[in-house]
């Protein structure tokens, strides 16, 4: 038995990695609970299978001032009920410095500058994938993927373009910090800009996805343009404006 426990007292307890996480950002405009409750109940029931239970970082930079500890325990109170679950806080705002520790949230790196359009102002919400504000310095070679990357797979070029050969499952996602290239068809998730690049592109054969993202901006499969399905599609950031276009119209 003392062996045994030696031997098993030798043996590491854990190991600690490195590894790439999406995350999905919620711009905080108001602490009121019932409000943020209200639009994230309707966000997550438009696309419950990307919101639902996923995990969440609060930007409160949007209030314009330091929100109290109780407003934001309110606040994750209602994220919570909405069905999605914080996190940790964008440490680009200074009020997250000061919530972290009572909160006992993490202060996470900070997103892609945002600037919001005149018709966002008293908002609850908006969400926003990550993307850190400097990008990595261009030269790493094209990452080039021949086999079909499946459900619950992920692809990722780091500082370049992502072509993928063969088809994007349901379910699976390629992520490049520049172009996302499928000479196939897209139906799971495509992240192109993932480190805030706004000339980054996704190309597809034959579109189907279920979220495309570029530097930040996205949108899930409820509103991507319907009379695009199934056909050649480029997408690409106008502003702050994600637009779809059929390839070689």
């Amino acid at each position: 038995m003392t062996t045994q426990r030696a031997e098993a007292a030798a043996e590491p307890a854990i190991d600690i990695r490195f590894g790439q996480v999406g995350l999905i950002q919620v711009l905080i405009w108001t602490t009121d609970p019932g409000a943020i409750l209200d639009e994230l109940t309707g966000r997550v029931a438009t696309a419950p299978k990307f919101f639902q239970r996923t995990a969440v970082a609060l930007d409160v930079g949007p209030l314009g001032r330091e929100p109290s500890v109780e407003e934001m325990r309110a606040v994750l109170d209602a994220v919570r009920r909405a069905g999605m679950c914080p996190v940790g806080l964008a440490s680009g705002a200074v009020a997250a410095q000061a919530l972290s520790l009572p909160l006992d949230l993490p202060l996470l790196p900070p997103f892609r500058e945002f600037h919001p359009p005149a018709e966002a102002v008293g908002r609850a919400v908006r969400h926003v994938e990550p993307a850190p504000v400097q990008a990595e310095p261009a030269g790493m070679p094209t990452v080039v993927h021949t086999h079909p990357v499946r459900s619950g797979q992920r692809a990722y070029a780091r500082a370049g373009d992502l072509v993928v050969t063969a088809m994007v499952g349901a379910g699976a996602e390629v992520i490049a910090d520049g172009c996302v290239h499928v000479y196939g068809a897209l139906r799971g998730r495509a992240v192109a800009g993932a480190r805030g690049d706004t000339s980054a592109r996704v190309f597809c054969q034959e579109f189907h996805a279920e979220l495309v993202s570029i530097a930040g901006v996205f949108r899930v499969f409820e509103t991507l343009p319907p009379e695009l399905a199934g056909k050649p599609v480029q997408a690409w950031l106008d502003g702050d404006d994600l637009r779809f276009e059929r390839l070689g119209a």
